[in-house]
């Protein structure tokens, strides 16, 4: 039984499934128009975590993130680099991906794009219109939110509660500074599409349940996101589909901030650092390796220090998978359970790390059990039990491949000697001692080796 904390009952419980076996999942996605920060990176790696755990445990997900090209942040980027937006969108996405396939994020089954569901926006806010939970202004049309009585329900306070925190807009034309815009009424030069209530372009609240209803039906399994996300974003986008007695999600799942000192890193704060600008600095792994180490939950800071312990973490990994010659995993594949081969011993610890992860998805604790195996397996092999320690090096790959995280070996059987001066040459060049790192160098040439350094550490080949 897999349990989570749902965001809108305030507590950790199983999740029930609309179909049995099958979990259906939607993430909200990237605004393209601007690099991915690094708290972008956090949440994608956290849900992709329990994607691919609900895969490794034999449940068939499908699994549904958007792409949102059109916003006003879009429209004034196009306007400051003096392009279109479609270029600005275009060109964001493209860094997206290439930033989410360098940390191993696989592809998300549907990527829907807002764009292309202009037509279905424009039908839902008629009906609101319509119905007059949706009203009309000189700017465009919104939400009234107090035609929904349980609103508030995911930020955890009441409808007054809110509207007596919310900052009041001087000249406003809402009802209620909590109301929200469905449609923007297009001005001169901004993109945008026929409506029988007038030209515009969609509101970001309305352009999720949308397409996340479209995809996934009535009542999908699991709606998660940033924490930042949870109000108003995933009020407004609940909102919605309540006040059509649409069946919306029926558990929404959020993960906490990275930190800088006291502050969420975040693009409106100006003090995010690009995902991208990590990964030309470390191994990418070292980065999913943190983001494991961490409570979903828990917000994290990322530094060099954390970073540089992470890399420390998987020299280890690495060893192991040199040691005993394991086969790299995860990537963009989905590694499932019945896949592997378990014994009475590794059997367990299978059962030991499902434990942790199917309760609340707790990684830390999952992932500090792998490292006590990985010591296990060590010592076996040290004694003599190679049997032993190879099963347990095949377990730990295994299941850190169902994290999505990749042991890394050589393409070439290293021996005992060779793999051991590989591991301290890494363990040299991480401390900087350059000179002893160019000794051990000279001594695995000496055994045939072609020495080549890369991002995850020292890489041997034979000529």
């Amino acid at each position: 039984m897999i349990r989570l904390f749902d965001s809108a009952r305030g507590e950790i419980c199983e999740l029930r499934l609309r179909d049995p076996g099958r979990v259906s999942m939607y993430a909200c996605g990237p605004t393209v128009y601007d690099l991915p920060h690094l708290g972008h990176g956090r949440y994608t790696l956290v849900w992709d975590v329990a994607r691919r755990w609900f895969t490794f445990r034999g449940l068939d997900v499908r699994f549904v993130s958007n792409i949102t090209d059109i916003d006003d942040n879009i429209i004034n980027r196009a306007l400051r680099d003096d392009t279109t937006e479609t270029d600005i969108a275009r060109t964001y996405e493209h860094q997206w991906w290439a930033a989410m396939d360098l940390i191993g994020v696989a592809r998300p089954d549907d990527t829907p794009h807002a764009t292309k569901f202009v037509a279905e926006m424009t039908e839902l806010i008629a009906s609101f219109l319509e119905s007059g939970v949706g009203y009309l202004t000189s700017d465009g049309v919104y939400f009234d939110v107090s035609r929904v009585k349980d609103y508030g329900l995911l930020a955890g306070q009441p409808l007054e509660s809110l509207r007596a925190g919310a900052r009041v807009e001087a000249n406003d034309e809402k009802r209620s500074p909590l109301d929200f815009a469905l449609w923007k009424f297009a001005k001169p030069g901004e993109p945008s599409w026929p409506a029988p209530f007038g030209d515009g372009r969609p509101g970001w609240h309305t352009e999720c349940v949308v397409m996340s209803l479209a995809l996934l039906g009535d009542g999908f399994d699991l709606h998660v996101g940033g924490f930042d996300l949870k109000f108003p974003h995933h009020e407004n986008e609940r909102a919605q589909a309540v006040s059509q007695g649409r069946d919306f999600a029926q558990h929404w799942s959020h993960s906490g901030w990275v930190m800088v000192g006291s502050e969420k890193m975040s693009k409106s704060l100006g003090n995010f650092t690009s995902l991208t600008d990590l990964l030309e600095k470390t191994d990418a792994r070292a980065y999913r390796l943190l983001v494991l180490r961490s409570h979903y939950r828990s917000p994290i800071e990322v530094t060099p220090a954390t970073i540089a312990d992470a890399e420390r973490a998987l020299l280890r990994l690495d060893t192991l998978a040199r040691r005993f010659d394991l086969a790299a995993l995860a990537g963009n594949a989905l590694e499932v359970a019945t896949d592997f081969t378990w014994t009475e011993e590794t059997g367990k610890l299978c059962e030991k790390v499902g434990a942790y992860l199917d309760n609340d998805l707790d990684t830390p604790l999952a992932v500090a059990a792998l490292f006590e195996a990985v010591s296990t397996a060590n010592t076996a092999a040290d004694k003599g039990e190679d049997a032993r320690g190879k099963e347990l090096a095949l377990a730990v790959n295994a299941l850190f491949g169902a994290l999505g995280l990749q042991l890394l070996s050589s393409s070439h059987h290293m021996d005992d000697l060779s793999a051991t001066l590989v591991a301290e040459r890494d363990e040299a060049r991480f401390t900087k001692n350059w000179a002893e790192a160019d000794r051990l160098r000279d001594e695995l040439v000496k055994l045939g080796w072609v020495v080549e350094d890369s991002a995850s550490g020292t890489t041997i080949r034979k000529p």
